[in-house]
């Protein structure tokens, strides 16, 4: 199946290749333009006829192609304003820094796929490996619908493990905290997540200083615990400490600088998609969320994240297992 897959794609890439080469080299006329586009039809209709799988899965990787390349584009006229108008990212509109956040994120896949495509005659492994093992050498432009589904629903089973683990290892230091009351703060705070409520925003802000000093501090985490809160943004998170520690650093600053051009922009300019793309990248699963579930979870951690601070980011990833676990409320 595989070398009929390869088969297909060299007989569509040859067909694309010929109107390149066509378009580059000639000033093709429109007849001769009007031949190939049928040519390239039929051969999508021999792979639909003869081969539907194959079809869709030929579809699907040159939408993704499409798509990427649309991505570098927008990243490209980004950058560039940045350049030319001296603007930070920090600065930029709500759109513009998802854009880059999103692409930034994809990149990691896409500069490991290039790396293994690097050897001599390396490229029919590569495109073996792709069909093996999509969710892990692929992104969400290469993915089927049904695909970009089921990984979702495998990722945030995963990252609800971490969550969970988040939580244990801050009862874990609970008796390190100094200081009763903010000992029983914290303790009374992680008790009531553990009984399946959420916990309020005020309860949130009553334990901020808790999470600037050791033993919950960013610098004074063990490993496990920065493991933890990397795999549910997510991060690679076995490198060594001082390197997940730097990443998790930047990571929860361009969130928390989305958030605010997003709080900037309003969440009434937002279409269904892009609230549930906001919540997905902040660690809930919105797959079973209504828009109005969707909504009102985004406007809390809004209201949370507005009143962090830059140098507080191991509050700011704490609170992202906080407000999630227990979302959506049991009914009573």
């Amino acid at each position: 199946m595989f070398l009929f897959y390869n088969r297909a794609v060299l007989v569509q890439h040859s067909c694309t290749v010929r109107i390149l080469l066509t378009n580059r080299c000639y000033s093709a006329s429109p007849v001769r333009l009007g031949a190939l586009q049928r040519l390239n039809e039929k051969c999508e209709q021999f792979l639909e006829q003869r081969f539907p799988h194959i079809s869709v899965l030929y579809r699907t990787l040159m939408r993704g192609f499409h798509l990427l390349f649309e991505d570098v584009k927008e990243v490209r006229r980004i950058k560039r304003v940045m350049r030319t108008s001296n603007v930070q990212f920090k600065e930029l509109p709500y759109r513009d820094m998802e854009r880059l956040v999103l692409f930034r994120r994809d990149m990691v896949k896409a500069v490991s796929l290039l790396v293994i495509s690097i050897p001599p005659f390396a490229i029919g492994f590569v495109f073996l490996l792709m069909c093996l093992f999509p969710r892990q050498l692929l992104f969400r432009h290469f993915w089927t619908p049904q695909q970009q589904k089921k990984y979702q629903a495998i990722d945030h089973a995963k990252r609800a493990q971490c969550h969970a683990e988040i939580l244990k290892n801050i009862i874990s230091v609970v008796p390190s905290v100094s200081g009763w009351r903010q000992r029983t703060i914290l303790l009374n705070l992680c008790s009531k997540v553990q009984t399946g409520t959420r916990p309020s925003l005020s309860e949130l802000q009553a334990v901020r200083e808790i999470f600037c000093s050791p033993p919950l501090e960013l610098n004074s985490l063990e490993p496990g615990s920065l493991r933890s809160l990397g795999s549910q943004l997510p991060i690679m998170v076995w490198f060594p400490s001082f390197i997940t520690r730097r990443r998790l650093v930047t990571k929860a600053l361009e969130l928390l600088y989305l958030d605010r051009a997003m709080k900037n922009l309003g969440l009434d300019q937002l279409s269904e998609e892009q609230k549930r793309q906001a919540c997905d990248l902040r660690g809930l699963n919105p797959s079973d969320l209504s828009s109005g579930q969707c909504r009102d979870w985004l406007q809390q951690w809004l209201q949370h994240s507005a009143q962090i601070q830059e140098t507080e980011t191991s509050l700011f990833l704490h609170s992202m297992a906080l407000l999630t676990l227990n979302y959506p409320p049991v009914p009573e």
